[in-house]
């Protein structure tokens, strides 16, 4: 495992003046990384297709260590009678007869911190119904086919690079996937800004991370499946003996014991907190962005500046457990963790979808304003009526909205909006929100897409290079994967959620949660910042936190 320090680093101060931020950092670099799996990134022609892709599906069993026992006989028999193909990908599928969540399986894993893990989990797409949220419907897609969770643990094949998500990195994923094995799947992040330096907390991650589990546990409506996934290319020197090796390493690792998480966190105190920036340093960042969008010749409209909280806390924040005592918070939202070897994990449960693909159907959404929720229906109406008629919240949705639609009639032969406004409610806030589809001309347009449609305006501003420079002068913290795309890439469908009400979790070392706000012309700094505390306290109100010592020059993060 990788030693830890915790290092002083100086928070910017555009005013002249500097203080001491308590970060963690890494002392020793990932060059090790994924070493029992092969970097996909480093193809060298990622057109050339993969001598087999395969799904293979075994009997029904009735429990996980039935199916432990399934695959084990089936990984000796591949090692005894390998494939004749240079290259290849084969998934070993195991039915499990009853419904078992696919994070109490990942919590029930060891943790060997030499091996990736990560956790998807889809949601339930909110009924076109104005501001009624009660009723709901599934997503577009067969979901009697697709897992409702899945959890995965080691790496058959990750892609992972320090420069921009390219083409090239798009068909090397693609290249181990098919639409005849439609759950063999890619899943990972991008960074919010490729071309902003990586901090150490962040390093473990490159400028993107993308992994196909070597194990994998699906959790379906009524049902659940064991896999595991064999992948090999000689000309990235990584043999199927090898890949076969590798996995029967990690199957000796993997527990077949279920734990039922607790759907809350213990109680615990916050050691320490800090937000960067500072209350002061905030109102001086959202001032400054006022005074170049307010100029009359400033193509500026809208910066979405963001706050990062670091806390310690006793006893340590378990990560797996604080994301499943978020799915508490609502099923209209994707939770996800995201873990890199040694390195900390990334949790989310964010509400906003980057895009949907079927096929040549594609899917997005527009979102913007926040309001809190009432303590009574009568209440929540009426802020939801106050929402809907803000045109400072109106002007800051309709830029998001009117730029999504421009970018996808880029790629798409029709587009169809519809409602143009309405209102999205979650748990804790309601926001302003549209949905788009559109038409896709040609499948392989997704990387085009995918480029282009992050990052929105709804995380970083519009236009967007113009609010890319001026967050990069005025943040002083890397946002690393926050608000950038995060999900999964599959043979003939792919999703994407954005990667907001996140943080970045390590035993023993604290939590950075990350929120952002839009500022756009009316917008005020206090509120902005109010915003920021109503954003964050998904995570610190089930924490049920209890501050005990804090630097009384910052803000507390208090339960509100």
């Amino acid at each position: 495992m990788a030693s830890h320090c915790i290092a002083q680093f100086m928070e910017g101060n555009i005013l002249g003046a500097t203080k001491p931020i308590t970060l963690y950092t890494h002392t020793q670099r990932y060059n090790h990384l994924c070493s029992l799996s092969m970097n996909g990134c480093k193809a060298p022609n990622p057109i050339t297709p993969l001598g087999m892709i395969e799904t293979r599906t075994f009997s029904a069993v009735s429990s996980p260590s039935m199916a432990m026992d399934r695959l084990n006989s089936a990984i000796t028999d591949l090692g005894f009678n390998p494939p004749v193909f240079d290259s290849g990908i084969i998934r070993l599928q195991v039915p499990i007869e009853h419904q078992i969540e696919a994070i109490d399986w990942l919590r029930a894993q060891p943790q060997f911190h030499h091996l990736p893990r990560c956790f998807f989990s889809g949601r339930r797409q909110p009924r076109i119904n104005g501001v009624d949220d009660d009723d709901t419907h599934l997503f577009d897609y067969d979901h009697d086919s697709s897992p409702v969770s899945i959890a995965g643990l080691g790496s058959a094949v990750f892609f992972r690079h320090f420069t921009p998500f390219s083409l090239h990195d798009w068909r090397s994923i693609k290249r181990f996937l098919s639409k005849k094995c439609p759950l063999i799947r890619a899943y990972g992040a991008i960074r919010f800004d490729a071309l902003a330096n990586i901090s150490s907390e962040w390093e473990a991650f490159g400028s993107f991370f993308f992994m196909i589990p070597q194990v994998e546990f699906n959790e379906f409506e009524g049902s659940s499946m064991l896999v595991t996934t064999i992948a090999w290319d000689q000309s990235l020197s990584w043999t199927f003996g090898e890949a076969v090796h590798a996995l029967q390493a990690t199957m000796r690792q993997v527990s077949s014991s279920i734990v039922k998480l607790r759907k809350e966190v213990p109680k615990t105190s916050i050691l320490s907190s800090n937000n960067v920036p500072s209350k002061k340093l905030w109102d001086f960042g959202v001032n400054r962005a006022l005074q170049m969008i307010n100029k009359d010749d400033s193509p500026l409209t809208k910066v979405v500046l963001a706050r990062s909280s670091i806390i310690r806390t006793s006893p340590d924040i378990d990560p797996l457990t604080w994301l499943a005592s978020l799915q508490v918070e609502g099923k209209n939202a994707y939770q996800f963790c995201l873990q890199p070897p040694d390195a900390p994990s990334f949790i989310g449960n964010t509400p906003e979808q980057l895009f949907h693909r079927n096929r040549f159907d594609i899917y997005s959404e527009a979102m913007a304003g926040t309001r809190a929720r009432g303590d009574s229906k009568a209440l929540d109406l009426q802020i939801a009526l106050d929402l809907l008629s803000s045109s400072k919240d109106d002007n800051e949705f309709a830029i998001v909205r009117e730029c999504i639609r421009r970018k996808l009639e880029a790629v798409c032969t029709t587009i169809l909006v519809e409602p143009r406004k309405t209102i999205r409610k979650l748990p804790r806030v309601q926001h302003l929100y549209a949905r788009l589809r559109g038409r896709l001309r040609s499948e392989d347009d997704e990387f085009d897409i995918l480029s282009s449609l992050h990052p929105t305006p709804a995380v970083c501003g519009f236009p967007t290079e113009e609010a890319r420079v001026l967050i990069a002068e005025t943040e002083t913290f890397d946002r690393g994967m926050y608000a950038g795309p995060v999900g999964w890439f599959g043979g003939g469908e792919s999703e994407f959620a954005v990667g907001i009400r996140s943080a970045l979790v390590e035993k023993g070392l604290g939590a950075l949660i990350y929120a952002g706000t839009g500022i756009v012309k009316g917008s005020c700094s206090s509120q902005e910042w109010d915003e920021l505390e109503l954003k964050t306290s998904q995570f610190t109100k089930l924490m049920k936190l209890e501050v005990l010592s804090v630097d009384t020059k910052n803000t507390i993060l208090s339960e509100k």
